[in-house]
């Protein structure tokens, strides 16, 4: 009854800002693009498993600053690393089905909660600020052989990877094409009119100095080299539709797709039919030997600094 009563106070809350939205967008074109932006880029945190949790508490714990933010970090094993990457609204406990079998197999496992998910400090976040984290988690942990990475979390991965950060091998699952899809879903859901989400358009692309056509995945991922890349996706996820993983899938040189049933947007994370096969896929070409090790804890004061500050990846061209 509880979570029912939950339920309907989240949609109440919800249609009202719709109502609102609606009404606004009309009146103040402006100010209600203002009020998309700040609520488009604010994640929520959802509730965490306790399963995951349990995972977590068997890691190594560390807070690191990074871009001023703390940032929540564990890490597991030994062995050539793997980061696991959360996607939008999650957090890195999400991907822990990943982290006794990449153990076993001989690898390092980290993963991380993103500013303003999770356990970390920061209120905002957006793909080009998700992007940078990636690599700067990565430098902070001596940097990856291999990335897995959930929803918004593998576009992050992808646009980082293009700015320079470099990876053996990838797992996508549930990967999103374009990020302007999910502005144009944000503004659907809310009410907002073609008016009010292309000026929230505008409004993104200013703030991060970034044409958001940049970030479409198929846009760029033809130019990230020999990557070997497998993308799990759903056939009934309800939060990014198969056409997207089909679309990245089809622009990686050589990318693998799986497509799964009765998963969904999330418990496919979890599912021994994905985790097995990806799990598979990485310890091919595995690295026999590792190149020195970075500590956490010294890398995190390299990488650390006072306040977060403009954006180093992610730039579209003059």
């Amino acid at each position: 009854m509880a979570e029912n009563s939950t339920n309907v106070r989240v949609k109440l809350a919800k249609w009202g800002m719709r109502a609102a939205a609606l009404g606004a967008g009309t009146v103040a074109p402006g100010l209600t693009a203002a009020w998309a932006d700040e609520r488009f880029r604010t994640p929520w945190r959802p509730h965490r498993s306790r399963t995951a949790e349990a995972v977590l508490a068997r890691g190594q714990p560390r807070m690191l600053t990074l871009g001023g933010e703390e940032v929540a970090v564990w890490s597991w094993g030994e062995g050539p690393r793997v980061l696991l990457v959360h996607g939008w609204s999650g957090y890195g406990g999400q991907l822990t089905a990943f982290v006794d079998p990449l153990v076993a197999a001989g690898f390092s496992v980290v993963t991380y909660d993103a500013p303003g998910h999770g356990r970390s400090s920061g209120r905002t976040s957006s793909l080009p600020e998700m992007a940078e984290v990636v690599a700067d988690v990565a430098r902070a942990t001596g940097g990856p052989y291999a990335v897995v990475a959930h929803s918004l979390g593998a576009a992050a991965t992808a646009v980082a990877m293009r700015d320079g950060l470099k990876v053996g091998r990838a797992v996508f699952v549930s990967p999103p094409a374009d990020p302007r899809g999910g502005i144009q879903a944000f503004a659907r859901a809310f009410g907002l009119t073609d008016g009010v989400w292309m000026r929230m358009e505008e409004r993104i692309e200013r703030r991060f100095h970034v044409r958001l056509k940049d970030l479409a995945l198929p846009n760029f991922v033809p130019l990230l080299g020999q990557v070997p890349l497998h993308v799990f996706h759903d056939v009934g996820d309800r939060e990014v539709p198969l056409v997207a993983g089909e679309a990245v899938a089809r622009a990686w040189p050589g990318a693998r797709l799986t497509r799964t049933q009765g998963l969904g947007h999330h418990r496919i994370l979890y599912a021994p039919e994905v985790v097995a096969p990806a799990v598979e896929f990485l310890t091919h070409g595995k690295p026999e030997t590792l190149s020195p090790e970075v500590p956490l804890l010294a890398a995190s004061a390299a990488a650390a600094s006072g306040a977060r500050v403009p954006l180093r990846l992610v730039r579209s061209a003059p």
